[in-house]
């Protein structure tokens, strides 16, 4: 028995660990997943469609501005070797993050007697308040979960998942229950942003306490790339994944957006399981490979270790999706299981090649990274806004066919952009 367990744990020190804190992640993620797919039937009962098409609105809202509050110095924390310049990125992330939220405060208070009539707006109502505070705690989380990352705390990484799926899901299922109303899941999902902060932040606040170096105006010099290419890319690539919902939500009364936002809150199990949890791994040892040239193989590994995971568990949940979910999530979410079938191959080709996507910033390709971000807006935004147009029914069709096609392109780019950076040396 014990010979076993020595093969075990060899194996997953394999490769510098590397399976080792994928497993750490994925137990972590995994028991958030499986307390938030838990508490979906329930959810689904206690809310309506048009309930999380509403949340769905706030979620992108968020998601859209949260990504770029840190101006990007927050996914650099891992990438440099001294600790200096690692400690001087958060401090640049955490800085820029509290002035994007004072700033988006006062600007959402100056519009604010200009768009309180829009549908959008009128379905959040006061909650549209919360939107500059869930962004804060949104990067707040950010910058400090890329500082564990950086000292391959992931152990601390995936306990934080696992508090924000009891705190989001047990505050909505108790909001739901006793009062009813959209505001319970807004309420969930703020907590959702902020679970775990305190550990991750006190883990943080020792660490710099022993760093006493941490040059601001050379580091922000020196990664100033990250801001001006990456902030950018970063606001296109989720703006191309959040804003078709709120088009849909202007252009479509009804339950479509609720049915359309709970098919991506399904189809992101696997991706937050497997995907988020090798991207995070991923980071943490890309530098390293890089540096001895052997990134390009490392990562064709990795797609390898991906397929692996995901092709079994893909063509069983597309046999069954037709039928199950209307069992588990309650008649009124009988549309659901379509909607995930049509979502599936771009679901797909986004395992395949997100969680090496942070592979065009360890090898300096910020640039490609903005354009390819640029396309994938172009075709799954400002194309879509024209397909609702011309024709509201196709918007399904055109969201699941633009977005395959996006990570396919990205997925081939990033793969060629590493291999042309190998034989370069």
């Amino acid at each position: 028995m014990k010979g076993l367990l020595d093969k075990i744990n060899t194996k997953l020190n394999a490769q510098g660990g590397f399976l080792k804190a994928v497993s750490v992640l994925v137990g972590g993620t995994a028991f958030a997943q499986l307390i938030g797919f838990l508490c979906l039937p329930f959810l689904t009962r206690l809310y309506s469609p048009e309930d999380y098409s509403i949340l769905g609105v706030y979620i992108a809202m968020v998601s859209i501005l949260s990504v770029i509050s840190s101006l990007r110095f927050d996914i650099a924390i891992p990438i440099p070797q001294q600790e200096d310049e690692g400690k001087a990125l958060l401090l640049l992330a955490l800085l820029s993050n509290t002035i994007f939220f004072v700033v988006l405060y006062i600007f959402l208070f100056l519009i604010h007697p200009f768009i309180q009539d829009f549908k959008i707006i009128k379905q959040l109502s006061y909650w549209i308040w919360l939107v500059p505070f869930g962004v804060y705690i949104s990067g707040l989380y950010s910058a400090l979960q890329y500082w564990a990352t950086r000292h391959k705390r992931f152990k601390d990484i995936a306990q934080t998942r696992m508090t924000q799926a009891i705190f989001g899901n047990g505050t909505s299922l108790a909001t739901g229950a006793v009062w009813g109303g959209f505001w319970g899941l807004i309420l969930g999902q703020i907590l959702n942003f902020s679970g775990g902060l305190v550990k991750l932040a006190t883990s943080a606040k020792k660490d710099l306490s022993l760093i006493k170096s941490s040059p601001l105006k050379d580091t922000f010099s020196k990664y100033s790339n990250f801001p001006k290419y990456s902030t950018f890319e970063a606001l296109a690539n989720t703006s191309a994944i959040q804003l078709p919902l709120i088009i849909i939500a202007s252009f479509v009364i009804g339950p479509e957006v609720g049915y359309l936002m709970m098919a991506m809150k399904v189809l992101a199990i696997p991706s937050a399981l497997i995907g988020a949890s090798l991207a995070q791994v991923y980071l943490s040892e890309a530098p390293l490979y890089y540096k001895k040239q052997q990134l390009y193989k490392y990562t064709l590994t990795i797609q390898l270790k991906i397929l692996k995971l995901i092709i079994l568990p893909f063509i069983i949940l597309a046999l069954i999706s037709p039928y199950i979910f209307t069992i588990i999530f309650g008649e009124q979410w009988k549309e659901l299981g379509f909607f995930i079938l049509i979502l599936m191959p771009s679901c797909f080709m986004q395992l395949q090649s997100s969680p090496i996507s942070m592979a065009l910033h360890v090898i300096g390709r910020q640039k490609i990274a903005l354009w390819l971000q640029f396309f994938g807006f172009v075709i799954r935004v400002l194309f879509l806004f024209l397909v609702m147009l011309y024709d509201k029914k196709l918007f399904l069709v055109y969201y699941a066919l633009s977005s395959f096609i996006f990570y396919v392109v990205y997925y081939f780019l990033i793969i060629f952009c590493l291999k042309k950076a190998n034989n370069e040396g």
